[in-house]
């Protein structure tokens, strides 16, 4: 690994909930591909899909020689090519990702390829809204600092495309308690949240 931010920080999370056995992975949004290539060391065999074409073959040339990894460029919103199979993942991440789209139509697209049994996660951004929300927000301001400093400070791949968030913390989580009954939502010290979702098998 060649930078730290944020986003990699919580990577070790997504790692944790990967469930035992798992054959096939989809990291939504892979960007360079960093997560696929630890992805790639617990699950069978790990897609990384983005629309960046930039992204997309930075991902390619940094997982040379790495196995059974695959990267696919396509949207996941709407895949008309059928370049991504449809309840085929039995593990599902998606990193910094969701607040680049609608929250909804992204929720229904990774349920769609979600296999039933399957296991989504999901590290994302929200908004400020409440004062309650900034100054949990302020606390993380000195932890990030220091984290940082231990990896160097924070940096991010060229060509990464970046979105600030819509919806605010609240209006996140309960749009994941109706379309995710029974998801874990947790907020995160460094501006994330996570939400953790096993799809029934009979769904």
């Amino acid at each position: 690994m060649d930078y730290w931010n944020h986003n990699v920080h919580y990577h070790p999370l997504v790692l944790g909930a990967v469930p035992g056995g798992c054959r096939t992975a989809l990291d939504v949004g892979c960007g360079e591909g960093a997560l696929v290539r630890k992805l790639a060391r617990q699950a069978g065999a790990v897609t990384g899909v983005d629309c960046s074409t930039a992204m997309v073959r930075l991902a390619r040339e940094r997982s040379s020689g790495v196995r059974s990894v695959t990267f696919v460029e396509a949207d996941f919103l709407d895949d008309s090519r059928g370049l991504l199979t449809t309840g085929g993942y039995d593990f599902i991440s998606a990193v910094a990702v969701i607040h680049h789209v609608g929250f909804s139509q992204a929720i229904e697209s990774v349920v769609r390829l979600l296999a039933p049994g399957g296991r989504l996660v999901i590290v994302g951004l929200a908004r400020n809204k409440t004062p309650l929300d900034w100054v949990i927000s302020a606390a993380g301001v000195p932890a990030a600092r220091l984290i940082a400093l231990r990896h160097g400070g924070k940096s991010d791949p060229d060509d990464m495309p970046l979105q600030m968030p819509t919806l605010a913390w609240g209006d996140v989580r309960r749009a994941a308690n109706r379309l995710l009954p029974g998801c874990r939502f947790r907020r995160h010290l460094l501006w994330r949240y996570s939400l953790v979702w096993d799809k029934p098998k009979f769904l």
